[in-house]
């Protein structure tokens, strides 16, 4: 028998440290995650591990449990097992035993110091049984992930319960912070201590879900976005998933994730495996650091992507199931008009969707609606200049479609009767060979004979009693969410170039795993912009702004039924992937005039706002939502300054803007499109408005309303502007105001 590898590794890179412990043969132990440590001689490093073992406790084990990257019972440690499973009770609490490492493809046995690099550890059990390979990685953006593949070496099968990961975390690590939510209010905080026992979250939805954990935060206690050692992890994964915070009796602490497995969904025959998902894992100083790496990541992994995001109108909200040729053209010259640059004709264009209780599932455009197909519209939308999308819900199936008439047997269901209904759907079972043909070969005939640029991917329930009825009823999430993926690719391979978005009733499936795959995110079905403040603010802690799908709405929410000022719309909107979701076949040529000036300043200042970094300020109220976007150089930003309720006191604390170069001078100056928000008082640093006599005048108001009114600003260094800052305007609750910071040295 060879001998085991023994290797002490310490990996480096954009500001982090990843420091392995892997000496004879033990399954691989992170000694050190977090801020970047120095280079090490073999000597030092090895003595940080020794030092690093904590003294034996009372009435603890004799030999201090050591938590591997897959934590082990074995050891004697208490906390979350990394394997769950067993063949009818054997093999329950596998020994590995490290046979290979390797540093990106090389062999690795000793000291090792390298930037950053996959680390593949290859491991069998005592038994020989089982074998495992895990794989540890530190990526460009700083990022750690890992994830696991266990085969089963056996005759007998295999039941796989659970594989999960974990990453330790230091004590100072005292404060969670993770999310929940629901349709139209994604991504909503919620922080607590991390105490003993654990925080578990787990996902059965079969979708990653309004209401997920999105990103867990461990960290010093009070970490905002500017500063504090924060560490977090992220399942990326689109079924049912699991994120974790641990404390044991012992004090020892860690953050995990994985998948979650249906009973008896994983049974490995003999040499099968089974690969878990990816786990992430971000450190950071303050919450933007943590950020700033998932950003880094997905920017690099989209690198083939066009920078300039095309500005898109989505025709939901403008007719819903009113399909018209005659009305959609006219909407779509109005878009044209206005600068939109990509029309997205949504639900209803297809079978017998005139409702949302038929059709799904039948991928045939609607004769009776488009007796000449979507030609008309598709060509007139490419002749005014502008890109052509569609909407579609492939996973999904009416009872009245023509392929639950011919195929029932697709539909997912625990037994002969069917799930409960939701929104007056059924979901399609994608791991079956036949369905998941039917709707490859319907949306590649549509992609073929049209020249479409984009697919608006829904999916708008979960996936209650997921099971496959041509098997007897075994639970299939883990096979329907590959099988997902692999229709993205499938879809991407043989049109390149075509974008999709991940939307499920709005931001229910937003993760690492669809987005590595995808282009752009439906953030929310609500689009009303006291709640997209929020939703956006915490959305960009995952996926930068060119991802985050932000349109502009009429001005009643049809969500939430607030009215609000354009204004307010627009200047919310245009921090992300902007868009249209208005009839504006309705909107009046002032509106429409200010929405053209809306969406020439978005194209403007597009490729800083797409590509720039995101700060977020730490607001001593949290009714004042301040944040911005820095060019990569310091040279600009732009930021805003939104106040979604009456401040106590008022006025409002001052305006700080952090993250500019602290030894350069810029000029801040507020950035007004249209009329003044409502309420304003400004600061004197404003200066004089450039309409001094319109604001002295009686008739202010309604003057406003009509003549543009701008203000010089000021001169400030950027450690002023950080540490001191400036006084804000008065402003009414639900307004806000944009600045421009230019470097002028």
């Amino acid at each position: 028998m060879s001998t085991p590898p023994d290797a002490l590794i310490h990996l480096a890179h954009a500001g982090v440290s990843l420091v392995v412990d892997a000496r004879a043969g033990a399954l691989p132990a992170i000694v050190h995650w977090g801020e970047q440590l120095e280079e090490f001689d073999e000597t030092a490093l090895a003595s940080l591990s020794d030092a690093t073992v904590p003294v034996v406790g009372s009435n603890n084990v004799d030999t201090p449990p050591r938590v591997a990257l897959l934590p082990e019972h074995h050891t004697g440690w208490t906390g979350r097992p990394g394997i769950s499973g067993s063949a009818q009770g054997r093999g329950w609490s596998p020994l590995f035993r490290t046979t290979a490492l390797t540093l990106d493809g090389a062999r690795v046995d000793g000291f090792v110091q390298a930037d950053a690099g996959l680390l593949v550890f290859d491991a069998v059990d005592d038994r020989g049984e089982l074998s495992l390979r895990l794989e540890l990685e530190l990526l460009d953006s700083g990022l750690i992930r890992a994830r696991a593949a266990l085969r089963n070496e056996r005759d007998a099968a295999y039941t796989v319960d659970d594989v999960s990961l974990a990453f330790p975390l230091p004590a100072e690590a005292t404060e969670l912070l993770d999310f929940t939510g629901q349709h139209n209010y994604e991504r909503f905080p919620q922080r607590g201590p991390l105490r003993a026992g654990i925080h578990l979250r787990e996902n059965r939805r079969g979708r990653t879900g309004a209401d997920s954990a999105f990103v867990l935060h461990a960290g010093e206690a009070g970490f905002g976005f500017e500063k504090g050692r924060v560490w977090a992890v992220h399942t990326a994964w689109s079924g049912n998933h699991r994120h974790y915070a641990e404390r044991v009796y012992t004090g020892e602490q860690v953050l995990g994730g994985g998948e979650v497995l249906l009973s008896g969904e994983v049974v490995l025959q003999a040499a099968e495996q089974y690969v878990t998902p990816w786990v992430y894992g971000s450190y950071g100083d303050g919450l933007d650091e943590v950020a700033h790496r998932f950003h880094d990541h997905l920017r690099a992994v989209g690198s083939g992507r066009p920078a300039e995001r095309p500005v898109t109108l989505n025709v939901w909200e403008a007719v819903y199931f009113r399909h018209d040729a005659g009305e959609l053209i006219a909407l779509a010259d109005k878009a044209a008009d206005i600068g939109i640059e990509r029309f997205v004709l949504d639900d209803g264009w297809f079978g017998a969707r005139r409702t949302d209780r038929a059709g799904l599932g039948d991928w045939v455009v609607a004769s009776d609606v488009w007796p000449d197909g979507l030609h008309p519209l598709v060509d007139h939308v490419r002749a005014k200049g502008m890109q052509f999308g569609l909407w579609f819900e492939p996973e999904m199936i009416n009872l009245d479609s023509d392929l639950a008439r011919r195929h029932p047997e697709w539909i997912m269901a625990a037994r002969d009767e069917l799930p409960v209904e939701s929104r007056a759907q059924h979901v399609l079972n994608l791991a079956a060979p036949g369905a998941y043909e039917h709707v490859k070969t319907q949306m590649l005939a549509l992609l073929d004979e049209y020249p479409i640029d984009y697919i608006k991917w829904d999916h708008n329930r979960d996936l209650t009693e997921a099971g496959d009825r041509e098997h007897g009823g075994r639970p299939v999430v883990h096979a329907q969410t590959l099988a997902f993926y692999r229709l993205l690719r499938e879809l991407k391979d043989a049109h390149p170039g075509l974008e999709i978005e991940s939307c499920s009733s709005g931001g229910g499936r937003v993760d690492l795993g669809v987005l590595e795959l995808t282009d752009r995110i439906w953030v929310s079905d609500n689009s009303d912009p006291h709640d997209r403040q929020s939703m956006m603010r915490w959305s960009v802690q995952l996926a930068p702004p060119e991802y985050l799908g932000a349109h502009i709405a009429s001005d009643r929410s049809h969500t939430t039924g607030r009215r609000l000022d354009l204004s307010f719309r627009a200047s919310t909107a245009i921090f992300g992937h902007l868009g249209i979701e208005w009839d504006l076949n309705e909107a009046t040529d002032a509106e429409l005039t200010l929405l053209r000036r809306w969406i020439a300043l978005h194209k403007e200042h597009r490729a800083l706002l797409m590509g720039g970094t995101v700060v977020r300020m730490d607001t001593i109220d949290p009714r004042v939502i301040v944040h911005g976007i820095i060019a990569p150089d310091d040279s600009e930003a732009l930021f805003s300054s939104a106040l979604l309720d009456t401040t106590v006191p008022e006025p409002a604390a001052r305006l700080k803007l952090r993250a500019l170069d602290p030894e350069r001078t810029y000029h801040l100056q507020p950035l007004i499109i249209g009329p003044l928000p409502s309420g304003l008082i400004p600061p004197r640093w404003w200066g004089e408005p450039s309409d001094a006599e319109a604001l002295a005048a009686q008739e202010y108001w309604d003057r406003a309303q009509r003549k543009d009114v701008s203000y010089p600003g000021a001169r400030f260094r950027g450690d002023v502007l950080a540490r001191v800052g400036v006084a804000a305007p008065r402003i009414h609750p639900d307004q806000a105001v944009l600045y421009r910071a230019v470097a002028v040295d």
